[in-house]
């Protein structure tokens, strides 16, 4: 979720069989807004599961309360960002698949193995060693329940990440054509319901998730059109008009995980439409440079807002305010702010790490 590499913004040259053409690099910079949103609104979620607020109504319980939906969002994303960066290379055979799989693991576990230790430090057991095994591995999202882990419990989905990332060269032989690309999607939504109601498993498990991930291959397949729809001056509000009416359908009539698909696949073509390299005038809310910093550690928040809100919890200070609407929005500057410093931090001494050894042995 850390997209500061080639993932989800820039563009090879394009495959001609898929019925695209060749072009320059582009910045998706208005998907860095997304990722954004998605950060914020996972720990804002995770803070009001977490305390005991006094505060009800709408907004709380049912907007704030479905904020972890936002894993969806960054499935889509993920695919997307992951065929920005390598479909070419995959498709044409014009890369290492060993380097592809090498900087995966760098970019993931160098960060993921901090808070694995300090997890541990913390709640010291034979249970938790096993867990911990699992999650250095990266390959818990193969066990039968990975949302169990308790060893960084937010994990799963990194776990789920990386084993799309370990699918990829199949995923892109899944998406070769529009045509085959429209018949897998197909098959992952029946895949995905026969997941929901016969297999009982859900979305940590790359089957019942798998829809999301083709959603956002499709719409790398259909970025062209898409490119040159933000000519039309009302495509974006024609988008924009589409999402309130599926956020509408999501929250009063269908929250389940086929109208995340449509929103989050929304989202992202709003995005697209959105981006400075598509449009010419990108949607600022979307794309500056706060959320330029946010996506850029938008994983690092992800991964470790939890265990800052357990920092700011033992001090005392998710109940210095009472238990209102003032608390909670304190407690959420609190965590994000926190959780940002960490990250730099973080980041920082692998830099020095890096220089020191005058090697790239972290992800800078």
């Amino acid at each position: 979720m850390n997209k500061k590499h080639p993932d989800s913004t820039k563009l090879p040259a394009e495959n001609s069989s898929s019925g695209q053409t060749a072009r320059k690099p582009n910045h998706y910079g208005a998907i860095d807004g997304l990722r954004t949103i998605a950060a914020i609104g996972i720990v804002m979620m995770h803070i009001a599961a977490n305390n005991q607020y006094q505060i009800t109504g709408f907004l709380y319980e049912n907007i704030i309360g479905s904020f972890d939906d936002f894993v969806y969002l960054f499935m889509t994303i993920s695919a997307f960002g992951m065929c920005c960066g390598y479909y070419e290379m995959i498709s044409k055979n014009q890369g290492s698949i060993f380097l592809f799989y090498r900087k995966r693991i760098k970019k993931i576990l160098p960060f993921f193995s901090i808070l694995i230790l300090m997890d541990l430090v913390v709640s010291p057991s034979l249970a938790s060693l096993y867990e911990a095994f699992a999650d250095w591995t990266l390959l818990f999202g193969f066990l039968p329940s990975p949302d169990k882990i308790e060893v960084i419990g937010v994990g799963w989905f990194l776990g789920l990440v990386f084993l799309f990332y370990l699918c990829f060269p199949f995923f892109c032989f899944l998406i070769e054509t529009r045509k085959k690309a429209w018949f897998v999607f197909g098959i992952s939504i029946l895949y995905h319901f026969a997941c929901k109601n016969y297999f009982h498993v859900g979305r940590y498990h790359i089957l019942y998730s798998g829809c999301f991930f083709l959603a956002g291959g499709l719409i790398y397949l259909y970025r062209d059109q898409i490119t040159r729809l933000a000519k039309k001056t009302w495509s974006r509000w024609v988008i924009f008009r589409a999402i309130c009416i599926a956020a509408v359908f999501y929250y009063l009539i269908f929250t389940e995980a086929m109208s995340c698909l449509l929103l989050s696949s929304l989202l992202l073509v709003y995005a697209i439409l959105s981006s400075r390299c598509t449009a010419n005038k990108p949607a600022a809310l979307l794309e500056n440079r706060f959320t330029k910093f946010i996506s850029g550690i938008s994983m690092e928040i992800y991964l470790s807002h939890m265990m800052i809100f357990r920092i700011i919890e033992k001090l005392g200070l998710n109940k210095q305010f009472g238990a209102g609407w003032v608390q909670y929005g304190i407690t959420v500057i609190f965590v994000l702010t926190g959780v940002c410093i960490f990250a730099c931090l973080i980041k920082k001494l692998f830099e020095i790490i890096n220089n020191i050894s005058g090697r790239r042995l972290f992800p800078e």
